[in-house]
């Protein structure tokens, strides 16, 4: 060994290629001669340094990436599959990241043609699923049979737990892959083949790595990443012919489909307890070769697998009945860019289903024989996708913030309750499609997602009655759903199939002791549809079977067309009625206050109005663009929720009087609901309702000392503290002399108590009786104010005086005096005018 490693060091190959199999063969002649004990440290647990390895990772510090890739390119196709495993793990995760999310890769989810079109042709080339350098590597190994380890730990959380309690996962995907962990080696791991270890790699990028600071103003459907998710769904799901065979890269042929391996450790199965794996498969198993057919698609069967399991699986059914309950921890909330992605695999999803010919589709063509592309179309949705993507939806509904980011969880929504806008048969259809409403053909699709359509609306209609419909953006969202809903044929397919799930379900169905599992034992062939039971004919066993498998054996299902979904609705028509008033009510109070507004309100010398405005929307941001686009959003999403509830105007005008919403005589807002107490005005449940939602509000007006006011933005902080310490000295000094003054009753005391006195808070329009007899209670002597003299205003005016004066030969001494002399004439004015309103109350 001393003897080979000075020769290496001494020799200096001239290629990368030639070295590492210069130094292979080397290796391989030494080791023969090398001690019994060197020769045990060739165990698989460790294995022999990579020159190669170490050549690349020396690489990707110091050369370009363009360049790096073409180095790449050129190790894939020379060197052999032995050679290439030990770069296989260190490879995939340069790209995507490591799973614990320190190392960030490619970036790919910041990789944009636009911005760097250099590095996104070449990564975009290199990932390319059709013939990319990568796949090469991938199906080069693959012919090989080479498995790479990977992490429990850093599986979903239904999966991690479940493998760990030494149970079963319901994914074939799992199956014969758990290992046991290894003495001084890795914990408790699967045993992937290349493809399922590049995918999981390759799904698990979008949540654990996180994206970078300046990454937050990039559109989602540019970056590279979802890119090559639409294009990997397209090419291992076709929606037209179908999947293409691997390229081979080896003399072999192309690579075959991984066969089943021994089960490594116990598991219990769920709904049979107490058996082992390995007893269960005995039965079961039956050989890899015994459908050749069912080679053709096992790529696309564990693409899909690996998606819904790596996006979709974070939530089990006993997880979702825990959240429920107000004290509940949050375990994993989805990011905005992830839900967008399962958006794609669903549009995609649909569009593979519906790519099946009518006569395919058919339950006669059904009952022959039919391929296995043609199989896996029609379980691709209801067998891999539904349960999981119901209780991803369900978390989603009841712990997403009550703001738009929700329009991108909606729009995923109803992507998957419109498979009929991604048939075939919709490029056919004209402009007037929405008048023919939904084909009877997707009847059965309703029936079998019924939850998904009634359950989630009664969750949304929960969200919309807790939201501000005056946003244009949460009113978009309302009119989206009830535009969705209200298409013709729709709603009388939910309520069929609802008539098929009302009668008691405990009788018709026989359900394991854990419900979300599968129902019989999976059996191992190439395929993993082979796993699954047959699909069941009778509707209404089919509805009520999927009412069972998604809620559990304990459910209580709520019609979405019974009443108590009924008077949701009617409160939702109620709140909306109310947003397109309250919508016009700050258009018209946004227009006044910039009408009234002065010219020198630009320098912010105006004062900002204290009693303000409802402060739940932003009037800058309300325009009339935004108010039209909420009002015709409500119109619509009104008159939809009357077509599919069948409400009639009249209720809905009962319904608004009897809320209290009407306007009072002089069209202004009436004060909130509220009663008077011993304190005062006491708002009830329905003020407070009102208030919130900004139906009403109360017209809050200062009614404390006005010298201690805050400091408002058109004053001088200083000059105010400094004028109010001088007012205070002499009002202090010359108390007495003032209220002598005040006390008189010719025109000297009326002058005095004009300048010296508050006006009257008799005048003031306070809330109560309880406020007008502590507000009179408050009332203050005679005293002296300098605070007008801190205002910008103020000091301005003055200075335009001045400089007016300046302009005629009025010199500043000259100036002062006709100001004071002015404004005496102007007060003894406003003295006798005061004293004539008093006699004429009196």
């Amino acid at each position: 060994m001393t003897t080979f490693r000075r020769r290496f060091a001494e020799w200096r190959p001239p290629s990368l290629k030639r070295a590492t199999l210069w130094v292979s063969q080397w290796f391989s002649k030494t080791a023969a001669f090398e001690s019994p004990r060197v020769a045990a440290m060739a165990s698989p647990h460790m294995q022999q340094p990579s020159f190669l390895l170490a050549s690349l990772k020396a690489d990707s510090m110091n050369k370009p990436f363009a360049q790096r890739c073409q180095d790449l390119v050129k190790v894939i196709e020379d060197f052999p599959a032995k050679e290439l495993h030990t770069i296989f793990p260190w490879l995939v995760e340069s790209i995507f990241g490591s799973l614990d999310g320190v190392l960030a890769g490619w970036n790919l989810r910041s990789l944009q043609g636009r911005v760097s079109p250099v590095e996104y042709s070449v990564a975009m080339e290199f990932l390319d699923p059709g013939g990319g350098p990568m796949m090469k590597l991938v199906y080069k190994l693959q012919a090989e049979d080479y498995k790479f380890d990977f992490p429990v730990s850093y599986l979903p959380g239904p999966v991690k737990a479940s493998i760990q309690e030494r149970v079963l996962p319901d994914s074939p995907l799992y199956h014969n892959k758990v290992q046991l962990p290894a003495p001084g080696g890795l914990g408790l791991h699967l045993a992937l083949n290349p493809f399922e270890y590049y995918m999981f790699f390759f799904a698990l990028s979008l949540i654990t790595q996180k994206p970078l600071p300046g990454a937050l103003h990039i559109r989602t459907s540019d970056c590279a990443y979802f890119i090559l998710v639409d294009r990997y769904l397209s090419w291992f799901l076709p929606t037209e012919g179908s999947v293409l065979p691997p390229l081979s890269s080896s003399p072999g042929g192309p690579s075959p489909s991984p066969a089943p391996r021994t089960p490594a450790m116990p598991f219990a199965s769920y709904g049979l307890h107490h058996t082992s794996l390995l007893k269960r498969h005995v039965s079961h198993q039956t050989s890899v070769n015994a459908d050749p057919a069912s080679h053709e698609i096992w790529r696309s069967e564990t693409l899909l697998q690996v998606f819904v399991e790596m996006w979709l699986h974070h939530y089990s059914l006993e997880m979702y009945q825990k959240m429920q309950s107000p004290h509940a921890k949050e375990s994993f909330m989805p990011s905005e860019e992830h839900v967008l992605a399962v958006r794609l695999l669903l549009k995609h999803l649909h569009a593979f289903s519906n790519s099946l010919r009518p006569e395919q589709a058919s339950p006669s063509a059904h009952s022959h024989a039919a391929s296995p592309l043609e199989e896996f179309k029609r379980a691709a949705v209801p067998r891999f996708v539904q349960q999981k993507l119901y209780l991803f939806l369900q978390h989603c509904f009841g712990h997403w913030p009550l703001d738009a980011s929700f329009r991108a969880v909606l729009e995923m929504w109803l992507s998957y309750l419109q498979p009929w806008r991604y048939a075939p048969e919709k490029q056919a259809l004209s402009s007037d499609s929405q008048a023919r409403g939904v084909s009877e053909r997707w009847a059965p699709f309703v029936q079998e997602n019924l939850l998904i359509y009634t359950k989630l609306f009664l969750g949304f209609l929960s969200r919309a009655l807790r939201t501000d419909l005056v946003s244009p953006k949460n009113a978009l969202m309302v009119f989206r759903v009830a535009k969705v809903f209200a298409q013709p044929n729709l709603a009388e397919m939910i309520q069929r199939g609802e008539a098929l799930s009302v009668p008691e379900l405990r009788s018709w169905l026989v359900i394991p002791h854990r419900q979300h599992r599968l129902f019989t034992a999976p059996t191992f062939t190439g395929s993993f549809l082979s796993s699954w039971p047959p699909a069941v004919t009778d509707a209404s066993f089919k509805v009520k079977s999927h009412v069972y498998s998604l809620e559990g054996q304990d459910c209580k299902y709520t019609p979405m067309f019974g009443p108590e979904v009924r008077a949701l609705v009617l409160r939702l028509a109620q709140l909306i009625t109310q947003a397109k008033q309250t919508a016009k009510s700050l258009s018209d109070q946004y227009g006044e206050s910039t009408a009234g507004r002065p010219f020198l309100s630009w320098l912010g010398f105006y004062p900002t109005d204290t009693n303000g405005s409802y402060p739940g929307n932003d009037l800058d941001e309300m325009g009339q663009d935004s108010v039209r686009k909420t009002d015709e959003y409500l119109e619509k999403a009104l008159e939809y929720l009357c077509q599919v509830f069948r409400l009639s105007e009249a209720q809905l005008a009962q319904l608004t009087l009897a809320l209290g919403t009407a306007q009072d005589e002089n069209g202004k807002k009436q004060l909130p609901d509220c009663v008077v107490g011993e304190d005062g005005l006491i708002l009830t449940p329905l003020g407070r309702y009102q208030i919130i939602n900004g139906l009403r509000r109360f017209d809050i007006e200062y009614q404390g000392d006005s010298e201690l006011q805050p400091i408002r933005s058109y004053e001088i902080a200083s000059l105010v503290r400094l004028l109010f310490r001088l007012s205070s000295a002499i009002n202090h000094r010359f108390a007495g002399q003032m209220a002598a003054l005040c006390s008189r009753a010719d025109f000297l005391g009326s002058f005095c108590r004009y300048h010296l006195l508050e006006p009257g808070l008799s005048g003031r329009r306070l809330l109560s009786p309880v406020g007008r007899g502590r507000a009179a209670n408050r009332a203050r002597g005679p005293r002296l104010s300098l605070r007008f003299l801190g205002s910008y205003r103020t000091l301005l005016t003055l200075l335009l005086a001045f400089f007016v004066a300046s302009l005629f030969c009025v010199g500043p001494l000259l100036c002062a005096l006709l100001l004071v002399l002015g404004y005496v004439l102007y007060a003894v004015a406003m003295t006798l005018l005061t004293e004539r309103g008093k006699l004429h109350q009196l």
